[in-house]
């Protein structure tokens, strides 16, 4: 039943490399599905627009630098899981600054999107691969 679940709000973000890659992070050991393969970003805090979202998570999680105005919204993800329902809008980025790190302990790989599929994701996440795979 829909209305016992709350709506979580995540914005993620998919990097794109000057050879037409995206940045993709492995959840770390201990987390919520840890082992898979994820858009940097996060849950959008009370008062954050979800590009402020982004610009705080990429500089905590990879040790990136963009603006706001090098965010582009390209798609969004809906999925319901057991105890929320996530919607997740997906911005592109091709300008930023700094060299991608891992600051949380994740792995960080830089993928074309058609090798995306090898990757295991999130159910929320594998619906986008298409969109970057054509805009790419």
């Amino acid at each position: 039943m829909s209305e016992h679940r709350k709506l979580l709000l995540v914005a993620a973000c998919a990097l794109i490399d000057a050879d037409g890659r995206v940045l993709l992070a492995q959840r770390p050991p201990g987390k919520t599905l840890a082992g898979m393969w994820e858009f940097p970003g996060g849950k959008v805090e009370p008062g954050e627009t979800p590009e402020e979202t982004l610009i705080r998570e990429l500089r905590e999680e990879v040790a990136i630098e963009v603006k706001a105005a090098c965010l582009a919204p390209l798609t969004f993800a809906s999925h319901s899981y057991e105890t929320f329902h996530l919607l997740m809008p997906l911005y592109v980025c091709r300008r930023y600054e700094g060299v991608a790190r891992a600051m949380e302990g994740q792995v960080l790989k830089w993928v074309r999107p058609r090798d995306m599929r090898d990757f295991p994701m999130p159910p929320a996440d594998e619906p986008l691969i298409p969109f970057l795979v054509d805009l790419l």
